[in-house]
């Protein structure tokens, strides 16, 4: 009789021990699964937004495409100009000051034209 008390005794403790671990494998499923459930729906939502985003960038894009144009031939056009300036050869050679002096009043007279 002790012999079979001992076995169910054993047989409840294993039963136990199997049950908890059933349980706590069974919330770490649970518990993974509600975490990918999250992780794919923010990858949705980072996906969508970086899309929009993408989608913004290229409006921006051709809407600033005329004025970078309008940049780049203005800026052309002053490197032309500075090109022209620094080959002259100097107004009064041998004087920097004066020469200096000469190209600082040709720069204002040119700048105060409309």
């Amino acid at each position: 009789m002790n012999l079979l008390l001992l076995a169910l005794a054993i047989s409840v403790l294993v039963n136990v021990f199997l049950g908890n671990a059933y349980l706590h494998q069974r919330d770490a499923k649970v518990k993974v699964e509600t975490e990918t459930v999250f992780v794919k729906a923010a990858a949705t939502e980072c996906s969508a937004g970086t899309a929009a985003l993408a989608t913004k960038a290229a409006a921006n894009a051709s809407a600033a495409a005329p004025a970078r144009r309008a940049a780049a031939s203005e800026a052309a056009q002053r490197n032309a100009k500075a090109d022209a300036i620094l080959a002259a050869p100097p107004a009064a050679p041998g004087d920097a000051c004066k020469s200096a002096q000469a190209a600082v009043d040709a720069w204002w007279a040119d700048r105060s034209k409309p």
